[in-house]
């Protein structure tokens, strides 16, 4: 056989290898326990062959435990250190650090996918290192200008992330909004987050019925070591569920306007507020269902276009009076009347989330 045979040969051998190693890796890393027939299957390989990939990945600093037997399989397990060829103690923890930092951001899939892969990382770390993330993360405040989602601890987000991974039972005590504490078992399905809060979408046992869990209403969550066969959820996906149990929760306001500006533009400006369908011309149409009037003036206003409210007719006396605050406050308008002390008059009323994050959604018990 000619020497340039061999050596392409050899040389595909080598990269099918290679490739075939990162396929096993990937597998390990995105679900925690796996049936050695199952994971030949995957691969295309014999078991031989796969016994022969996991002593690799073990001498490669990857931690992979064997369970023997007619039943038996591997899994990823916790580590003394980091394999050394995906990232070093220093690079770990500023990862994690950084996607704790992401999962509290209002990007909408970003942070999915950084509680994600800070599963992935977490699941190899030693406890050493996570002891310098939870350190780094307690004594570090964020300067950014975007409202992060409501606070939610980070364990609560991995544990929950994790279960939701593997597909394994996970219990819970869950505080309503009135308060009342009640024990929940559930077979976990996606985190979501939309807005300013983190979601979880569950099939719960108790109820018989798939629930949507607030994370920061989630105490003690832990697994049960129970895994189950994941059901069928009853919407196109796990975001489209949470959006449909708010948009059921109830508003006493619909306000109804015409936004003198494209319906791309106006979607990305307001579209996590507000419901924009196309007029046919250069104007859209938006709906609003909220409780304050006061966001739906916010919103609308952060359109950067000119509207005309078609409802409710209180909205329109609302604008007036912002109007006329706004007036006097650039020195144009009458001056705003003082009492003896010489301070305003004009009251300040709190204003409520433009999504109800107080609210009960319908899947909520």
């Amino acid at each position: 056989m000619p020497d340039s045979v061999l050596n392409v040969r050899q040389t595909w051998g080598v990269a099918n290898t290679s490739s075939r190693m990162l396929r096993l890796l990937s597998l390990l890393q995105a679900h925690r326990y796996w049936a050695g027939a199952d994971l030949a299957d995957r691969l295309g390989v014999s078991l031989r062959t796969l016994r022969r990939d996991i002593e690799r990945l073990r001498d490669l600093g990857y931690p992979v435990d064997a369970q023997r037997g007619v039943d038996g399989g591997y899994q990823l397990a916790p580590g003394a250190a980091l394999p050394p060829l995906v990232l070093d103690d220093e690079e770990a923890v500023a990862l994690a650090v950084g996607l704790l930092g992401v999962a509290q951001s209002a990007v909408e899939g970003v942070a999915e996918a950084s509680i994600r892969a800070l599963g992935k990382i977490v699941q190899v770390m030693p406890k050493r290192l996570r002891r310098q993330v939870d350190a780094l993360r307690s004594a570090t405040e964020s300067g950014t200008w975007a409202p992060p989602v409501v606070n939610v601890d980070a364990g609560i987000l991995t544990t929950v992330a994790q279960a939701c991974r593997d597909a394994e039972l996970l219990a819970f005590e869950y505080i309503a909004a009135d308060q009342e504490r009640t024990g929940r078992r559930v077979e976990p399905h996606r985190l979501v987050s939309l807005g300013r809060n983190w979601y979880l979408v569950a099939y719960d046992l108790g109820r018989s019925d798939w629930r949507t869990f607030r994370l920061d209403r989630l105490a003690e969550p832990r697994t049960t070591g129970a895994r189950f066969e994941p059901r069928a959820l009853p919407a196109d996906d796990a975001t489209a569920f949470v959006r449909a149990g708010i948009a059921q929760a109830p508003r006493p306001f619909t306000v109804d306007a015409v936004v003198s500006a494209s319906t791309d533009e106006v979607r990305r400006r307001i579209g996590q507020w507000a419901s924009v369908s196309d007029d046919g011309g250069e104007t859209c149409h938006v709906q609003i269902r909220t409780e304050s009037l006061d966001w739906a003036i916010l919103a609308l206003g952060a359109t950067e276009a000119d509207f005309i409210v078609r409802h409710p007719p209180e909205l329109v006396e609302h604008l007036r009076n912002w109007a006329a605050r706004f007036t006097r406050a650039t020195g144009e308008g009458p001056s705003v009347r003082q009492d003896k002390a010489g301070s305003r008059r004009t009251p300040l009323r709190p204003m409520s989330s433009p999504t109800p994050s107080d609210q009960p959604i319908r899947h909520l018990p």
